[in-house]
């Protein structure tokens, strides 16, 4: 992977651009001193169609002019502006930059109206139409590619609407989680269960936790077994909000429920991020995506 991040790239490409440039000009140069054999009549002896005769004439001294120019008009560019490998040109100028500049001058244009948010509760704002129109836009920018447009979420990413949280639903969990993201993490355990049957029975025990279709005698088997699961789902499987883990009593399965999945998870862990999106909002539009989450599962 160094091999792509060492200077030579960079040198490389400039080196392509430079010897580009000079080509063209080369090329211009040696063209117009170029005479091509022409008859009498002045024509390069080329016919088309029986009568159509092409003329050696020389290029307009206005094209020439004009190709000079491009060429100059580049080196200049190159100078000012980011396009030689690594150089930064000598204005400073980046896509980013310019990006950042312009959220920057639309976030200034709109901070009034966020400004009246700051001041009212996340259960005062949720019941407000401007400011869940608001958080609706807010919500289909920052949280819908992974969550859904209805904030159903799909199969490995929460339901923001059905109450079930992983780390806690209050107002402040939900900005925590907004603002430094999430990693969840559940080991492979297999080892410390048992044999390949002592899963399966477990696997059906968390099943029968949530009164979902299971083998009652593997589940039986399996009770005990599932002294290495509490450590983090707790003893009775209701989850612990502290850590994250699942709730397996509630019937809602995040990354999907059956034997053979369970027996997967147990298996294989899985590994679930969500990345901190707090640097992508204002403080005012980070309140009020907080309370249109919010109000998704706590409306009166």
């Amino acid at each position: 992977m160094s091999d792509f991040t060492s200077d030579f790239w960079a040198y490389y490409v400039a080196g392509i651009i430079i010897v580009s440039i000079i080509a063209c000009w080369v090329l211009l140069i040696l063209t117009g001193k170029t005479h091509a054999m022409t008859a009498d009549d002045n024509t390069t002896g080329h016919v088309w169609d029986g009568d159509l005769r092409e003329m050696n004439n020389p290029l307009p001294r206005w094209w020439s002019y004009m190709f000079v120019l491009t060429i100059l008009f580049a080196f200049v560019y190159l100078a000012l502006y980011p396009g030689l490998g690594s150089y930064p040109g000598q204005l400073g100028w980046t896509s980013r930059g310019l990006h950042q500049s312009e959220v920057d001058k639309g976030n200034k244009e709109i901070e009034p109206i966020y400004a009246k948010f700051l001041s009212m509760k996340p259960e005062e704002i949720a019941k407000d139409a401007q400011a869940m129109a608001i958080g609706e836009r807010l919500y289909s920018n920052n949280c819908a590619v992974c969550h859904a447009s209805d904030a159903r979420g799909n199969k490995g990413f929460p339901n923001l609407t059905d109450g079930d949280w992983l780390h806690g639903g209050t107002p402040e969990k939900i900005q925590e989680t907004i603002v430094q993201g999430r990693n969840g993490n559940m080991a492979p355990i297999a080892a410390a269960v048992g044999s390949a049957d002592d899963v399966k029975n477990v696997a059906n025990y968390v099943l029968s936790l949530s009164n979902s279709p299971h083998d009652a005698a593997k589940a039986a088997l399996g009770k005990e077994k599932f002294a290495v699961c509490a450590a983090c789902h707790g003893p009775d499987g209701k989850g612990m909000q502290a850590i994250g883990s699942a709730n397996l009593t509630d019937n809602i399965w995040l990354h999907g429920f059956g034997e053979a999945t369970i027996v997967g998870h147990i298996n294989n862990g899985i590994v679930n991020i969500m990345p901190p999106q707090g640097q992508l909002l204002t403080k005012g539009q980070l309140h009020v995506l907080v309370s249109y989450i919010w109000g998704l599962s706590n409306k009166s």
